[in-house]
């Protein structure tokens, strides 16, 4: 009887070995709201697949998932320290001097990086000897987190909340070619001039340069200072097993990745919600249509100019549309009589209802994938980041209008608004991209915990790596080739150069003695 029971029951240890609970440790230490929407939507994910999910973060989750385990590490103070930065929105534009951009990355990288690491909750974790099957670490200027992944003895997955471009590409030797790939922070378009080509290409050097000698050995003595036990970080960002990318070919142009790079954008999308009830009956009712306008969860509009606000209020009381604005304030000056305020909007639920033509937006990658997934066209305000990369592309794809603060005013955003309103492309353009960005075969979050379950399985997953890992950083762009090959072409013109000038005195002398 028992002989008879054995295939049954090795078949139920299989599937209970199959359906493991993982331990996952998600590092996610940027105070962005938009940010913790994203990482707080894939530990949320893994959870409810019924893994071990510890969390660190400077938010706090109120509804935790039912399934699965959730802890959470919270880095108290980085919310407060966060917001102070955002406070001033013209000293937040994307410096035009590229070496500045570096400067300031490294700056932000390096202090979220070491503020994390003394932690003291951070500390105690280290010191409790748990270990995890994965850590995943959102990709943001913190290199040197990386070294948690072999600290805890687990596969080290990277969370990119951008799409493929050269301040990701490099940990995983995608293809980064400056005449296809615009840098996010420059904001060119797809299709770049000779000058835009140049200085990408020129800015793609820059930045390894400042990684290799600059960020990177800063980050590592960071880490050192603080880990229980040495380790290189140049070590443990060469043994990444996997990097999610918050993209899809529906919100982007297409791009080249190697085995190893997983798009999963959108993936924080969730089916509309019932409105509240105030907001259900503002839009149902509004007969004429509704503008929906938002600067994101980081940028407040509050904080705009003054005479920038006055611009925008001129143009909106003219409108017959409802406009509805995520103002963070009790009063707004010269409220027109169209305009509702809230000082938070359900986006995602209000860009479903079929009564909003527009969206007015600070180009953020998050709203610009909700307003396609919603098929809303948009007009974007960039100040900072990839916003401008992101406006750029919305207006190649031709679902929005940019609109540079610098250009505003009631002439200019009334006609923006009457072109993406009235002309039917727009939003004929970005339905298209709303339909590929629902046709996928499973649920990007899904794709997800697959991902990571697989990592789990097949023990890291290097056979998904490309050699890129094996080879440094001047290998791969084969600089030692060139040295080695203009060194020869150079040595060789010196050396025809010197036979040609005592061929030439030779010949000279034999002149010479013929002459006498």
């Amino acid at each position: 009887m028992l002989v008879k029971l054995l295939p049954i029951l090795s078949i139920i240890l299989f599937l209970i070995r199959l359906n493991k609970c993982a331990r996952i440790l998600g590092v996610f230490p940027c105070a962005s709201p938009s940010h913790y929407i994203l990482d707080n939507a894939l530990m949320r994910g893994l959870a409810e697949a019924g893994h071990d999910v510890t969390l660190i973060s400077p938010f706090t989750e109120k509804d935790p998932p039912k399934n699965g385990s959730w802890r959470e590490i919270i880095l108290d103070g980085f919310v407060k320290n966060h917001e102070k930065h955002f406070q001033d929105i013209n000293r937040l534009k994307n410096p035009s001097n590229p070496f500045f951009i570096f400067f300031t990355t490294n700056l932000l990288g390096n202090q979220l990086t070491e503020e994390t690491m003394k932690n003291p909750k951070v500390q105690n974790l280290l010191m409790s000897n748990e270990k995890f099957d994965v850590v995943i670490l959102e990709y943001f200027f913190t290199d040197g987190l990386t070294t948690l992944a072999k600290y805890f003895d687990a596969h080290l997955i990277l969370m990119s909340p951008v799409a493929a471009n050269m301040w990701n590409n490099h940990v995983v030797g995608n293809p980064s070619l400056p005449s296809l790939y615009p840098d996010i922070t420059l904001g060119y378009p797809f299709k770049m001039s000779f000058y835009q080509r140049f200085r990408n290409t020129f800015h793609l050097i820059n930045n390894y340069i400042n990684l290799n000698f600059i960020f990177y050995p800063k980050q590592n003595e960071i880490v050192q200072k603080y880990l229980p036990k040495s380790i290189d970080m140049r070590e443990s960002i060469s043994n990444i097993s996997l990097m999610f990318l918050n993209s899809h070919v529906s919100l982007s142009k297409p791009q080249a990745h190697v085995p190893n790079m997983i798009e999963i954008g959108g993936f924080h999308i969730m089916p509309p919600n019932k409105l509240p009830a105030d907001l259900q009956i503002l839009l149902d009712n509004a007969k004429n249509g509704v503008i929906y306008f938002s600067m994101g969860s980081n940028l407040k509009s509050k904080n705009l100019p003054i005479e920038m606000r006055n611009e925008i209020l001129k143009a909106f009381r003219k409108r017959k549309e409802i406009i509805l604005w995520k103002w963070e304030d009790d009063f707004l000056p010269n409220q027109p009589s169209n305009v509702f305020l809230k000082k938070w909007l359900p986006q995602q639920d209000i860009l479903a209802h079929p009564n909003v033509k527009a969206f007015i937006t600070h180009g953020g990658y998050l709203s610009s994938s909700e307003a396609v997934y919603h098929g809303v066209p948009i007009i974007a305000i960039p100040i900072f980041g990839d916003q401008k990369a992101n406006a750029n592309l919305a207006e190649q794809l031709g679902y929005g209008r940019i609109l540079p603060p610098s250009e505003i005013s009631e002439e200019r955003l009334t006609v923006l608004l009457d072109e993406i309103i009235r002309n039917a492309k727009y939003r004929e353009n970005v339905q298209a991209r709303s339909q590929i960005m629902h046709d996928r075969q499973v649920k990007p979050i899904d794709t997800a915990v697959y991902w990571v379950e697989y990592v789990i399985r097949h023990k890291g997953a290097r056979h998904l790596r490309v050699t890129y890992t094996d080879l440094s950083w001047y290998q791969y762009y084969m600089l030692d080739i060139f040295t080695v090959t203009f060194g020869l072409i150079f040595i060789a013109i010196l050396i025809i150069k010197k036979v040609w000038s005592v061929f030439c005195m030779t010949n000279k002398r034999v002149v010479k003695q013929k002459q006498f």
